[in-house]
């Protein structure tokens, strides 16, 4: 009989489907790994992010090329980095404030025990220095709130800086070339930064002349300056004016009038508004403070 001993033969389409199923299984096995691979990168990254709650400030997470798990890792990173900047800042600056409170604090319990022992005439004397220790105390406590408030989130309303530093150059005794400049910014910290660079300028620069100057930038951003004609800011101190409780040698402790904290304050007034300070030397002898960027 005619094609009785003939089998149908799939032995072709068979290995067609075999082929198909490698195919897919190795995409599949390829997806897995890639897939896994992003999810390890994923999970240090996690890892790296509850260190860093729990208080391991130092930890980041590791950056692999340049997908979007390494733009993810970069990002925390850098985040990282502020936040530790600012708990190391924050640090420094309570263990500092603790030291400049112990000494008006340790003045006033002296001054407590001679009024108890000394002599009427010698009272007087005692008091008046406790009252200056108390002042220069609730000085340095009010300097230490608005700094505690500048870097949290300062207020934003329209501020006109034109009349704010008319008022401070009146009060300072400094001349002025202004120009009309509105802001939306913390109106008592501009004020707050325009009289400590002025006081400044008054308690260092000698009894020359002190100017100051605020304008508009073409790219609507505001500056101040302000000049003086004492001695000048040598170039290796043009950072360190700028560090809470840096004080210039011969200067006592709140004697002069200061607590330390006045050009901090500017500069964390001025980075609040996007903006940034300086010193350089002033044309003809004395210091130039410039603020940038004001926003």
């Amino acid at each position: 009989m005619v094609g009785s001993n003939a089998t149908p033969s799939h032995g072709a389409p068979g290995r067609v489907a075999l082929a198909w199923l490698a195919a897919l299984s190795g995409l599949a096995l390829g997806s897995w790994l890639l897939a896994r691979r992003v999810t390890r990168r994923l999970e240090r990254v996690e890892r790296a992010m509850e260190r860093w709650g729990e208080g391991d400030y130092a930890a980041r997470a590791p950056v692999w090329g340049k997908d979007e798990v390494a733009r993810l890792a970069g990002s925390f990173n850098r985040a990282a980095d502020q936040v530790q900047s600012l708990v190391e800042t924050q640090r420094r600056g309570l263990a500092s404030a603790s030291h400049e409170l112990r000494s008006p604090l340790a003045r006033l319990r002296l001054a407590v025990d001679l009024l108890a022992e000394g002599a009427p005439a010698e009272r007087a004397a005692f008091a008046d220095g406790a009252i200056q220790d108390i002042e220069e105390l609730d000085a340095l406590v009010g300097d230490l709130l608005l700094s505690a408030r500048v870097q949290s989130a300062p207020a934003r309303a329209p501020v006109d800086l034109h009349n704010l530093a008319t008022e401070e150059a009146l009060r300072a005794g400094a001349t002025t070339t202004l120009q009309p400049v509105t802001l939306r910014g913390d109106g008592p910290a501009l004020r707050r930064m325009l009289r400590n660079l002025l006081e400044n300028a008054r308690r260092y620069g000698g009894e020359g002349e002190v100017l100051l100057k605020v304008g508009a930038a073409p790219d609507g951003s505001a500056w101040v300056e302000v000049l003086d004609r004492g001695p000048g800011v040598p170039n290796e101190l043009a950072e360190r004016v700028f560090e809470p409780f840096y004080r210039p040698a011969g200067h006592d402790e709140g004697r002069d009038g200061g607590v330390g904290l006045g050009l901090a304050l500017v500069r964390q007034i001025a980075r609040a508004h996007g903006g940034e300070v300086r010193v350089t030397p002033r044309d003809g002898g004395g210091a130039r403070f410039v603020v940038e960027g004001l926003r």
